[in-house]
């Protein structure tokens, strides 16, 4: 069947519902099914469409003749009030190569593995402390915001005494409406004033980081990074390197503990860490909604539709992750599964930067759980537990546990 438009198709709110828990809306499957390409309306900007299929996503994430900073001058449509910024985010290459080259050296895998000893020493340092003190502890505060925060700013080179201003600067990021507008500017602000700051310091006194590194490389040669870009680069990355990480560590463990039979075959069989991260990344639905639409720039036809050159495509990764045409039984966790890969990073130009890094924190961070408290449980009813609310992840805000 040729493709074709579909402007005349009924036009669904979006997101479909308010999120629960960490419960994927059942009308995505429906979507796959029978309109994989559908008609949306977020609460802000224009109206665009969602793909909702992994061949589709792929696409979208992929290919060149979607792009990301055509969004840039355009009503993108969105869950925040504040468009996107100018920035690493809402480049094509090779303007967005440039950049991320600056920085993707940090981030090999060799340069990763590196900092597995260090990690996972974080890791057992913070357990210590939960267990020393005895239950019931808050997993997020004890644990599972501590380390990625650690891990990132030692990487970046942000002194220990500075690290904990950063919690309430970074939930900026993910904001939709828990933060006020005015809020999310003003932490935005003290972070690249910070990050300015620092720099200013570090350029004066090097010492063996990332961001050294990074001025080091624009002094040298200005044409390849400005001062602005520097100091916005870096204030993503520790960023990124904490909030989604600091997130995902509660999850999968709420997701291990109400599949005990999950969580104790970890216990039982530590080496199958790896495999059930790469597992849980596909499983869990980390976003709130698709997010970062991607603008045609030619007409190309996608899931049986004719996407205009001009109009704006999401893509639904957590979606593309269940994709049952894709994955077998894929409501289900199967730390054996074998086939494509998961969009848990993304996917194309824009696939996460820091994807080895966080890979390392979560699997350090589940390594040192079932080997250290493989007792673990919820320590109040799964009822009773506090989620987020008005960001673009869903997680916990705390996870009372004991052992």
């Amino acid at each position: 069947m040729s493709a074709t438009s579909q402007l005349s198709s009924p036009v669904r709110s979006y997101p479909f519902n308010p999120p629960d828990r960490l419960r994927l809306d059942p009308l995505y499957a429906e979507l796959r099914r029978s309109e994989p390409l559908a008609r949306v309306r977020l609460p802000f900007g224009e109206q665009a469409w969602l793909a909702t299929r992994h061949q589709d996503v792929k696409v979208v994430l992929g290919d060149a003749r979607f792009s990301r900073a055509a969004v840039l001058g355009r009503d993108e449509p969105r869950v925040t009030p504040q468009p996107s910024a100018p920035g690493l985010l809402a480049m094509d290459p090779p303007e967005h190569s440039r950049l991320r080259g600056l920085v993707a050296r940090a981030f090999t895998a060799r340069r990763v593995a590196e900092l597995r000893p260090r990690t996972r020493e974080i890791a057992d340092t913070l357990l210590d402390r939960m267990v020393e003190t005895g239950p019931p502890a808050d997993l997020v505060a004890a644990f599972a915001d501590p380390l990625p925060t650690t891990v990132i700013s030692e990487l970046l080179g942000v002194p220990e005494p500075d690290r904990a201003q950063f919690g309430r600067w970074t939930e900026a990021i993910v904001s939709t409406t828990s933060l006020t507008p005015e809020q999310i500017q003003e932490y935005i602000g003290n972070m690249h004033a910070y990050i300015a700051e620092l720099v200013a310091q570090k350029r004066q006194q090097p010492t063996d980081d990332l961001l050294s590194a990074m001025i080091q490389a624009r002094d040298e040669r200005s044409d390849r990074l400005t001062e602005q870009e520097m100091v916005e680069l870096a204030a993503g990355l520790l960023a990124a390197g904490q909030e989604t990480t600091i997130t995902q560590i509660p999850n999968f463990v709420y997701v291990l503990l109400t599949h005990p039979e999950r969580w104790r075959q970890l216990c039982a069989d530590p080496t199958l860490v790896p495999a059930a991260v790469e597992e849980l990344l596909r499983f869990v639905p980390l976003g709130v909604t698709a997010a970062f639409p991607r603008y045609a720039t030619e007409d190309v036809e996608l899931g049986g539709v004719l996407v205009r050159a001009g109009e704006p495509v999401l893509a639904a990764l957590h979606s593309a992750n269940r994709d049952q045409e894709v994955y077998d039984r894929p409501d289900e966790i199967d730390f054996s599964r074998e086939g494509p890969s998961h969009f848990g990073f993304g996917h194309g130009a824009h696939h996460c930067l820091g994807a080895q890094l966080a890979r390392l924190e979560l699997q350090a961070a589940l390594e040192a759980l079932v080997r250290r408290v493989p007792e673990l449980r919820f320590a109040v009813p799964e009822g009773e537990l506090s989620w987020k609310s008005g960001m673009l992840v869903r997680g916990l805000r705390s996870l009372p546990v004991a052992w």
